[in-house]
């Protein structure tokens, strides 16, 4: 297999965290992505052949382009309990709200402090 080198941009502090992270577990952040990105898409290959489109939906949310909502309907769940340990079996991250919506649940949260 041969190996081909890409540039790619990753977030500053993303990148000094997986240095740190590959530094503890003896290895690279070559090694990390790469068997990272190999078992993505290996998952993938393996749900596109069953037939079952729920991990399209799972990445979809990952991703942020669909909401917990959306997610669960095309999921047929009812549960956000039942959606992130779908999202860990799937080995997924959970989609992070953007900065401004985060902003504003804590300036909500202050206000009721008030």
């Amino acid at each position: 297999m041969a190996n081909v080198n890409f540039t790619a941009a990753i977030d500053r502090d993303l990148l000094k965290r997986a240095k740190v992270l590959a530094a503890k577990a003896e290895t690279s952040v070559n090694a990390l992505f790469n068997a990272e990105l190999r078992y993505l898409v290996e998952t993938f290959d393996a749900a596109e052949e069953a037939g079952n489109q729920n991990f399209l939906v799972l990445l979809d949310f990952s991703l942020g382009r669909r909401d917990d909502r959306e997610t669960m309907e095309a999921l047929g769940i009812d549960s956000e309990e039942d959606l992130f340990l779908l999202m860990a079996r799937a080995h997924l991250p959970t989609p992070r709200l953007s900065e401004s919506v985060t902003r504003g649940m804590v300036d909500e949260l202050n206000a009721l402090a008030d």
